[in-house]
């Protein structure tokens, strides 16, 4: 395999056309074409990390966290960042990150959380806009079962738990070729009628290229005519943080218990607590104090997150129980989740878990 299978991989499980905007995302160090000889897995890409990689014989690091996060006008070794990308050039170390692409996608980061805390139920928290896309093509109608099915072999007409969705009407198509066309149906410049199927299929908009590649190649006429359009639906499976139930409910101090034992930390902050019960509890992994209303609104009895500053604990309201757990804390089981998805569709290849514990931040 080389890099860009790797990366063809990690783009079907977590697309990186669904990262945020600020981040930065996919091959940061290295050669797409290089062969791989192993991946190593972690969190976040350090020297210690490169060394774990050449030592354990593997070329590609996967990290979740970027290590070039902003530009480098300079790379003379002065910062960690550029003595990680320095050494990993030197040993021709291939970088990949995925970061804020997994924390949007339905399996991902805050999927992972909700496993660890037994969340049932569950829901995007806040679905990500413009991520539903939809072509509308013409197509002779018996010609349209074949085209339909070339789109859905590809990836379009799936809806959440659903695939091969679409609509379609039948009409009277017209078109008159001038002197350079060759009409599969009809003759040069004679108006033609043909009965013609509208097909109308969503897809999502990182398979745009497929689509319209699979549009061209299985369309019977000389000039396709298509259109796109983004539309205004919510995605329920693409998006930042998670919602679901517990199997039980349990009252403040029993559900901080538990968070502590089952996300490894010694130390949660939170906000007054109200004498409530929990049971529905939104989550969100690294930084998440602005989702805080977004949990609230919908009606989770707790949300646990990283990074709240001492004004967001105000934004509480007395409404939620905000836990703030640590941003390493909250993201520590996503270098899991990666090795078992890399383990997976990888089953004979080398794909270590890296054993070295990334987090920044000691506790007195």
């Amino acid at each position: 395999m080389n890099v860009k299978d790797i990366l063809s991989l990690l783009n079907d499980f977590a697309p990186l056309h669904y990262t945020e905007g600020f981040d930065n995302t996919g091959l940061l160090v290295g050669n797409p074409n290089a062969l791989t000889t192993g991946v190593l897995v972690t969190l976040d890409t350090l020297e210690n990390i490169v060394d774990e990689a050449i030592q354990r014989k593997c070329n590609v690091i996967v990290s979740f966290h970027p290590i070039i996060f902003s530009g480098l006008k300079k790379i003379t070794g002065k910062s960690y960042v550029e003595r990680v990308v320095l050494k990993a050039i030197k040993n021709d170390i291939n970088i990949i990150a995925i970061h804020t692409a997994l924390d949007n996608s339905f399996q991902g980061v805050n999927a992972k959380i909700c496993d660890v805390l037994g969340l049932e139920n569950r829901e995007v928290l806040i679905p990500k806009e413009g991520t539903i896309k939809k072509l509308t093509t013409y197509v002779p109608a018996k010609d349209a079962q074949k085209l339909k099915n070339a789109l859905f072999s590809v990836g379009a007409g799936s809806i959440g738990n659903y695939d091969n969705c679409s609509f379609s009407t039948d009409g009277i198509g017209t078109y008159k070729g001038n002197e350079n066309s060759n009409p599969v149906i009809g003759e040069r410049g004679v108006v033609q009628e043909e009965t013609e199927t509208q097909l109308n299929i969503t897809f999502h908009p990182h398979l745009e290229a497929e689509i319209l590649k699979t549009l061209h190649t299985a369309h019977p006429y000389e000039e396709v005519a298509y259109e796109l359009t983004t539309l205004n639906n919510m995605n329920q499976h693409i998006g930042m943080g998670m919602i679901g139930t517990l199997s039980e409910s349990m009252n403040e101090l029993e559900f901080l218990k538990f968070l502590k034992k089952k996300m490894k930390t010694d130390c949660v902050r939170h906000s007054n607590l109200q004498s409530k019960t929990i049971k529905k509890v939104a989550v969100l992994g690294g930084s998440g104090s602005f989702a805080i209303k977004n949990a609230i609104n919908k009606e989770a009895d707790a949300y646990v997150t990283a990074d709240c500053k001492y004004h967001d604990f105000f934004s509480a309201e007395n409404n939620i129980l905000l836990a703030d757990i640590g941003h390493y804390e909250s993201e520590q089981y996503t270098k899991e989740l990666l090795h078992a998805y890399l383990t997976k569709k990888m089953p004979n290849f080398a794909v270590v878990l890296s054993q070295i514990n990334t987090n920044p931040i000691s506790y007195f």
